[in-house]
């Protein structure tokens, strides 16, 4: 049965894809209409992996036939992620023959390439068919960045491929390394990385290899830049499933947990994660696109999440938990955040009346925040209970304090997005019911299945209640706090003397979208423009030196002269036996 639902995963994308692209330049009416039928019912490619997540039998299963023989398997962290991308995948399909982006049925089926490829990492259980999936999601991820074809979509296209090639460099030199120290299956990974002489090194090329598909901070900068790129329902799949891509890499081949861990890698990668969950705050507040604003706030999410994984490195024995409180957290973090990028199509062009777009939306931005009573709360207790004692270093904080600090800044962020969304303009059109109830109701009752998850590792795990006053108190701090900031800050704005004002300069944003590549980028043209100089003058001083070359004697004429006094076969020979005369004697001498 598993393995028939895992070859079904796989197979039914592949062969949507494969259809749709045979159909896509049709000569005929049956034929166009075919292949409109399989863009607009494309959705159900991705029902097997839910069947997997659903039916699935823990444990091994090997398919010989394929990529001469690979093995998945489903565990605690592969199951509620495959979950997760058949939720989120299917509603994007859905979304996609109404989103305003020329070629839909393209942009579907580079999605269920997608799928499969994200699938493939969430459940291989060997290191060649880990990359191979890995390798999948990354570069048709950049098709689906530069779908779109404009300016801005080739700008962000270029940026994501160049650090997605160095992140693929990075992991495949890692797992070379592995697969050298004799760890072939998934599972054998972290005790070979810890045992091998080459640890340091190995662990440093995961952490940035995987860092860059995490948007870890300072390889976060395409992810600004890739959102609004990418049409909608590709940013919803890319920020709620492909980023987790990156997180399971950490997850399944660190030695999270392995002897005595690693506290100075351990306390590098808690230190970036904290940079990237506070820092991609006051950036994200300086936007104006929702769709960047999302992506700064996943920058932030994805810190918080990396800080369980720099947790479980300072201290093996924390590692269980962590482990577990990311994969609870990953999955709220990928309903909340999908829900909200569909929200921006649901509120420019959907059907539904503005107050329910609003009402799903904000129920989605209170899970994120982590309001109690939303899947948010559930996932963020989790987290901060999992770090144990852990300490902030060189602040010497516990981690367990600083943590809800993030719900502060994602609730600012949330602000700043419902200002901005309020202010766009809606050209609502029909769209079909039944989808939007699909997107409505994962909004709203996204609590039931992460609620669900984490009380099934309540034995590792400590899971509030939704009623729990003591956690009730801890966890709606920051919100409360974050809520009343952002209220203030609105109202301020609203002044006369506010009114006309915008955080921008006459060029764009006050800090444009992916913050540091425009630094970045101004570096290389001036690098590029450097170095086009110095070859400039290179070749003036190469002609000027080639000329002067050209007024000496030329040296042919001089052997001409020679030769003619030497003589063509009399000369010749004397000059043969003084030379045979001259090696004898050096040859006696030696």
């Amino acid at each position: 049965m598993t393995g028939l639902l895992l070859t079904a995963t796989i197979a039914v994308p592949l062969l949507l894809a494969a259809a749709i692209g045979a159909t896509g330049r049709a000569r005929s009416a049956r034929v166009a209409a075919v292949h409109g039928a399989l863009g607009r019912y494309a959705w159900l490619g991705a029902l097997p992996a839910g069947a997997l997540a659903l039916l699935g039998d823990d444990g091994e299963h090997r398919a010989e036939w394929f990529l001469l023989g690979s093995g998945a398997a489903l565990d605690d962290v592969g199951r509620p992620l495959v979950g997760l991308a058949a939720a989120l995948y299917a509603l994007a399909l859905a979304f996609v023959p109404r989103a305003t982006t020329r070629r839909g049925e393209v942009l579907t089926a580079f999605l269920l390439l997608c799928l499969v490829g994200n699938v493939g990492v969430f459940v291989a259980s060997d290191v060649v068919t880990f990359y191979l999936s890995f390798t999948l999601v990354s570069f048709v991820g950049y098709a689906a960045v530069i779908h779109t074809g404009t300016t801005l979509s080739r700008r962000a296209g270029t940026v994501y491929l160049v650090l997605a090639v160095l992140g693929e460099a990075a992991v495949l030199g890692a797992l070379l390394l592995v697969a050298s120290a004799g760890a072939v299956r998934v599972a054998d990974v972290p005790a070979a990385v810890a045992g091998s002489p080459s640890s340091g090194l190995i662990i440093v090329l995961l952490v940035a290899g995987f860092g860059v598909k995490a948007g870890t901070v300072p390889l976060h900068v395409w992810l600004p830049l890739a959102h609004p790129a990418a049409p909608t329902p590709a940013s919803a799949v890319l920020s709620g499933v492909m980023l987790k891509a990156g997180l399971v890499g950490w997850l399944r081949f660190l030695p999270l947990g392995e002897g005595d861990g690693e506290p100075g890698w351990g306390a590098l990668v808690l230190a970036l994660a904290l940079a990237g969950a506070f820092l991609a705050v006051p950036v994200g507040l300086l936007q104006d696109d929702p769709k960047v604003i999302l992506a700064y706030s996943s920058i932030s999410q994805m810190g918080f999440l990396t800080a369980l994984v720099g947790s479980a490195l300072l201290d093996p024995g924390l590692a269980p938990a962590c482990v577990l409180a990311a994969v609870v957290y990953a999955v709220h973090h990928g309903l909340a955040k999908g829900v909200l990028f569909l929200g921006v199509q649901a509120w420019d062009a959907e059907r539904l009346p503005r107050r329910a777009v609003a009402l799903v939306l904000g129920v989605a931005g209170a899970s994120l925040a982590g309001l109690p009573m939303t899947g948010g709360f559930v996932a963020k207790y989790v987290a901060k209970e999992a770090v144990g004692d852990v300490a902030v270093p060189l602040l010497g904080a516990p981690l367990a304090d600083v943590l809800p600090l993030v719900g502060l800044g994602s609730t600012l962020l949330l602000v700043r997005f419902a200002v901005v969304m309020h202010r766009r303009e809606r050209d609502v059109r029909p769209t079909p019911r039944t989808r939007d109830a699909a997107w409505a109701l994962l909004g709203i009752a996204a609590v039931v299945p992460v609620l669900a998850l984490a009380q099934r590792y309540d034995d590792v795990l400590s899971v509030p209640g939704l009623l729990d006053s003591a956690a009730l108190a801890a966890q709606a701090w920051p919100v409360v706090l974050g809520l009343a900031l952002g209220a203030a800050a609105v109202r301020v704005a609203r002044r006369p003397r506010f009114a006309d004002t915008r955080l921008a300069h006459p060029r764009g944003d006050l800090v444009p979208p992916g913050d540091v590549v425009a630094v970045e980028e101004r570096a290389v043209r001036a690098a590029v423009a450097a170095a086009t100089r110095g070859f400039e003058r290179a070749g003036a001083w190469r002609g000027s030196a080639a000329e002067r070359v050209a007024a000496w004697p030329r040296p042919s004429a001089a052997l001409e002269h020679l030769q003619r006094r030497v003589g063509p076969w009399a000369a010749s020979g004397v000059v043969l036996l003084v030379l045979l005369a001259a090696g004898l004697v050096w040859a006696v001498a030696r």
